[in-house]
């Protein structure tokens, strides 16, 4: 074996180094494209209707892909668009699923009829609002309440009313602001 076969092998370890950097390099890129995408966007809460879950000044990050692989479930805290009001956009949960039949009754929530049970510990909600007689939810349509009910411009006002599919901008599900209480949204 002469000088001339080893520097042709050097080149090639070389050149087969590069070519793995790059795929790593590439493979990184698409995995942060990804990620940004996934928790692309925060939004800093405003008010005290999601309290104790999250107060107002807390930063969160918003999942925008989840709903193009799965349907919005109840108890799932979404953010969605304010139909009226352009660039406003609600944090809340949500209580009732599309086809199902909501009330508000002697301050207690019920589903087709039944008290809810899988809700957060919460005090009696004092204002039914429309939920006062029966709202039937559409295909695509949700009703949403904030944790905080008596602080909370939700589902049971007619300003923001029924949120439709197409309102959803994504699910909050991280919080990472302020420090002590980072982690996940549930």
């Amino acid at each position: 074996m002469g000088p001339y076969y080893q520097n042709e092998r050097q080149e090639q370890g070389l050149f087969l180094r590069a070519v793995g950097w790059g795929v790593d390099l590439v493979a990184v890129i698409a995995l942060a494209f990804f990620a940004v995408v996934m928790a692309g966007t925060k939004l800093t809460v405003s008010g005290r209707s999601m309290e104790p879950l999250l107060s107002s000044g807390d930063v969160v990050l918003l999942d925008k892909l989840w709903y193009n692989f799965s349907e919005p479930d109840r108890m799932d805290v979404i953010a969605f668009t304010d139909p009226e009001e352009e660039g406003r956009i609600y944090i809340k949960r949500i209580v009732g699923l599309p086809g199902e039949r909501v009330r508000i009754r002697e301050g207690r929530l019920y589903i087709n009829g039944a008290p809810a049970s899988d809700l957060p510990d919460r005090k009696a909600i004092k204002t039914a609002g429309l939920a006062e007689t029966e709202i039937e939810l559409g295909e695509d349509e949700y009703v949403v309440l904030g944790d905080n009910t008596d602080t909370s411009e939700d589902s049971r006002f007619s300003n923001v009313g029924n949120v439709r599919k197409d309102q959803i901008e994504g699910r909050v599900w991280f919080r990472i602001s302020p420090f002590e209480q980072f982690g996940l949204v549930r």
